[in-house]
């Protein structure tokens, strides 16, 4: 049974090894070196310090994904809208890890006052990450051609938005 709650320190060497993982061996991200354990502490300090969630999943008590929302930009008219990212450990795949952390993140938001949620997914390798937020009423808003360049090949991006509840 898969189990979300709000993510802690000790839970940031599974995290930063789930995420190297998609780093190293995937599109999903951009990154080209995955962060060690005290930038993924900078970043989680942020994103609580912001009010915003940072959520672990767990099944069998071990972390099984993660997720978070950022701020989408650093202007203040866009404090009303912000980005997830959502990341299902290799062996936790098709589990609904992924549906449960999205599920969540979107109640947190709403309560946090959020009004938009951006999705930023890199279409080559991403149909399911593009079917996990299509499913929770996130829709197309855009596409940005070649904008990524890794592991020898040129990448699109799709940005999906879903609006909230929040007034």
């Amino acid at each position: 049974m898969v189990t979300v709650r709000p993510a802690a320190p000790d839970d940031l060497d599974a995290i930063c090894a789930i995420y190297a993982h998609y780093v190293q061996a995937g599109v999903a991200t951009f990154e080209l070196t995955p962060p060690d354990r005290s930038e993924w502490l900078r970043r989680f300090s942020a994103i609580v310090d912001a009010g915003l969630p940072f959520l672990t999943a767990e099944i069998d008590g071990e972390v099984a994904g993660y997720a978070y929302c950022a701020p989408w930009k650093t202007r203040p008219a866009y404090r009303h809208t912000v980005e997830d990212s959502v990341y299902v450990a290799p062996d936790a795949l098709g589990r609904g890890v992924g549906g449960r952390l999205l599920d969540a993140l979107i109640a947190d938001c709403t309560d946090a006052g959020m009004r938009e949620i951006i999705a930023v997914i890199v279409d080559a390798d991403g149909a399911a990450s593009l079917a996990l937020h299509s499913h929770r009423g996130f829709v197309e808003a855009g596409r940005l051609r070649s904008v990524g360049f890794k592991h020898g090949r040129w990448l699109d991006t799709v940005l999906l938005q879903r609006s909230l509840d929040a007034e």
